[in-house]
């Protein structure tokens, strides 16, 4: 059976159909009563799972082509093989997550973001889709249509998205600055002054102590601090988990170098983070950031020994009805687990009882415990109402939205 990226996941689907053609993909999303498409694997979540069929695009041909500034990119291009088109171009993306190993429909589909309290997550580049409808008829989804802000961040659940158009702007160089050891500022009076320290901004703990395990700074157009609340800059280069090697890291030390090679905290050609570990992610108000962080030091005897790191970080608001950063500039606060499933299962409700009434939002792609969401999000119902238009049957429909939303009908 096949598991996605992590091995915490098997997919229960019956077949994984790879069409070759366009052609091909349509007559099979016509011809199937359920489908769901599956990108990169690198979901914790059973977003993309289902018991019947699993569409991969990684066959279908397809160029990525450059027009002014924008790009059309076929839906499986992982976002570090675009970024090398794009350098070659004099092109940029204007941020990136934290791996370049993820499939742009699928990081586009799940909200997935960088940090930057500029920078929203990538799906605010997105300026088209090209969709497989349920009737295996294609349609364009462009940037001002009405549905559009509720077909970006869509879960899979509108169609199977075999193409996105995103927005490209200049290339631009990055220089990237570990500081280890920063101070906690008191009561988080600071975490301002600490997210915009530079373009994109993260802070690493383990939630233990009176310091950050690391501050990771990414400046463009300024130089990066002297110092960061009395620590210096890291001699050497780092990794956020300890015990793993720094060549997977990007390159550090200030030294300036171009976007792609920076703005993630990975190496294309190396394995992400620790490869062993389940992920959680929670996305609140930027103005309960300072709560939401106190809370979690506060169940720090519970989470540390569970944990290999935590990531802080800034995502600006967006207009994408189920974004984590919908109508709101918001702090991300993410968990990299030790792979330790039952630990973490009984973990999650407790600090969702810590978070959510906070507002926090949950990362589609990445574990959590609670369903009932749908006042987080004042597009929700909306986004239902999309959903029966566009796909009648529910041929789309998988246990993951059947979750969320009840069975469709």
């Amino acid at each position: 059976m096949e598991r996605n990226w992590a091995g915490n996941l098997t997919y229960r689907a019956s077949r994984i159909a790879r069409p070759r053609t366009e052609a091909e993909l349509r007559e099979l999303v016509a011809g199937t009563p359920r489908i769901r498409a599956l990108g990169s694997r690198h979901s914790f979540s059973d977003v993309a799972d289902t018991p019947d069929v699993l569409v991969s695009l990684d066959a279908l041909p397809g160029d990525v082509e450059v027009a002014g500034d924008r790009v059309t990119v076929p839906a499986a291009t992982r976002y570090g093989d675009l970024a090398e088109v794009l350098r070659a171009r004099g092109l940029a993306l204007p941020n990136l997550a934290s791996l370049p190993h993820i499939s742009v429909a699928g990081a586009v589909a799940t909200g997935t973001h960088g940090s930057g309290d500029r920078n929203g997550c990538l799906s605010t580049s997105v300026a088209a889709l090209d969709v497989v409808g349920a009737d295996g008829e294609p349609r364009r989804v462009l940037r001002g249509d009405p549905e559009f802000a509720g077909s970006v961040v869509a879960l899979g659940a509108l169609g199977v998205v075999v193409r996105v158009v995103l927005d490209v702007v200049p290339a631009f160089d990055v220089r990237q600055t570990v500081y280890p050891e920063v101070p906690w500022p008191s009561g988080m009076a600071e975490l301002d002054a600490l997210m915009s320290a530079g373009y994109s901004v993260s802070l690493f703990t383990d939630w233990t102590g009176d310091h950050l395990r690391q501050v990771w700074v990414k400046s463009t157009t300024t130089a990066p601090p002297a110092d960061l609340f009395g620590a210096g800059p890291a001699t050497a280069p780092l990794h956020m988990i300890p015990t793993e090697s720094v060549d997977a890291v990007t390159e550090q030390l200030g030294a300036p170098g171009p976007w792609l090679d920076r703005l993630p905290h990975f190496r294309m050609t190396h394995k992400p983070s620790s490869g062993e570990e389940l992920q959680s992610e929670y996305l609140v108000p930027r103005e309960a950031a300072p709560e939401a962080i106190a809370r979690v030091r506060a169940m720090a005897g519970r989470v540390s020994p569970v944990l290999h790191v935590t990531e802080i970080r800034s995502v600006a608001a967006d207009d994408l009805w189920l974004s984590g950063a919908h109508g709101r500039d918001s702090i991300a606060v993410h968990f990299t687990w030790r792979q330790r499933p039952a630990a973490v299962a009984a973990l999650l409700p407790d600090l969702e009882a810590a978070l959510l009434p906070l507002g926090a939002r949950p990362h589609w792609g990445k574990c959590f415990a609670g369903t009932d969401l749908a006042s987080r999000y004042p597009r929700w119902s909306d986004f239902g109402e999309l959903r029966r238009a566009v796909d009648p049957t529910g041929k789309f429909d998988n246990p993951f939205l059947s979750r969320l939303f009840g069975t469709f009908g």
